[in-house]
């Protein structure tokens, strides 16, 4: 039983929710400073909820669709489905039960998260079949992962508003960027299948270019969503360190040594995001006990 649930927790990655919880949970405290409310912990609960029930969806779904080509890359052909742990037809259960308690779960927070959460499921699940047609699949990941903080404000408040968006437009061009990095381990096979990605279509060295363009935009709408409020010196501590670590992921990959790739993509985005997420909600603390 235990092999089991660590095998579901393998296939979907459940450690990358590091990436997209933090966010979310800024979007949260962003939605009860600007509603001035108190913490609601059933909503929290109920919004946290969505974030791991969409993301444990697209993730299986992605292994679901990419079975075959898992199982022809030797770097991937170790995944769940193909090494036949899992099932395919398991791995489709868990999305469909996902995207059902996901739908359901926004029914219970308010009328506008449950209309927008088929909009939400079909990014999400959508991705996994851009790279099969165009490089930009990054950018759609960076999309689907960019909802985080947006759903989160709208659970909170009902209405939109131009400050989570800043946030969500940092977490795709973020997203985007170490996907980039991530992509450069597949990039030869990727050009064997005739699969997209931007490594692929622009070669190693120009592919870093372009992630540390994008980061470079990441930290630029941190900055905007900073100036657009009255944040304290600890969003700008924030936003410090998590620019350098963002920055400093880039001296860690070359085009001819990926060796720490996945140091640059786990770890060091992993550590960014929390202490980001760290100093923004305290930040926003303090403000709704003033």
């Amino acid at each position: 039983m235990i092999k089991s649930i660590k095998n579901y927790l393998s296939l979907v990655k459940f450690s990358h929710t590091i990436f997209a919880l933090p966010f979310a949970l800024i979007g949260y405290f962003l939605g009860i400073v600007k509603t001035h409310s108190g913490i609601e912990i059933a909503l929290l609960f109920k919004v946290v909820f969505c974030m791991i029930t969409v993301r444990t969806a697209a993730m299986a779904f992605n292994r679901y669709i990419d079975r075959y080509i898992d199982s022809q890359n030797a770097r991937t052909k170790g995944r769940e489905i193909p090494a036949g742990t899992i099932r395919p037809n398991a791995a489709l259960i868990l999305v469909v039960v996902s995207s059902a308690l996901f739908v359901l779960t926004t029914y219970f927070i308010n009328p506008i998260c449950f209309y927008l959460s088929p909009v939400a499921l079909a990014v999400v699940l959508g991705y996994s079949f851009t790279k099969r047609f165009t490089a930009l699949c990054h950018l759609i990941l960076g999309i689907g992962l960019s909802l985080a903080p947006i759903g989160a404000y709208l659970a909170v408040t009902g209405t939109f508003d131009w400050l989570p968006l800043f946030f969500s437009f940092a977490v795709i061009c973020w997203v985007s960027g170490f996907d980039i990095i991530y992509a450069l381990q597949d990039d030869e096979f990727d050009l064997l299948l005739q699969l997209h990605s931007i490594p692929a279509f622009l070669g190693r060295k120009n592919a870093l270019h372009f992630s540390s363009v994008l980061h470079l935009i990441a930290i630029f709408f941190l900055v905007l969503a900073g100036r657009s409020f009255d944040f304290s010196w600890l969003y700008w501590m924030g936003v410090t360190i998590f620019s350098s670590l963002i920055i400093y992921q880039h001296t860690l990959v070359k085009p001819n040594d990926l060796s720490k790739v996945n140091m640059a993509f786990g770890t060091t985005n992993g550590i960014a995001s929390l202490i980001f997420c760290s100093f923004v909600i305290t930040d926003l603390l303090s403000k709704n006990t003033l």
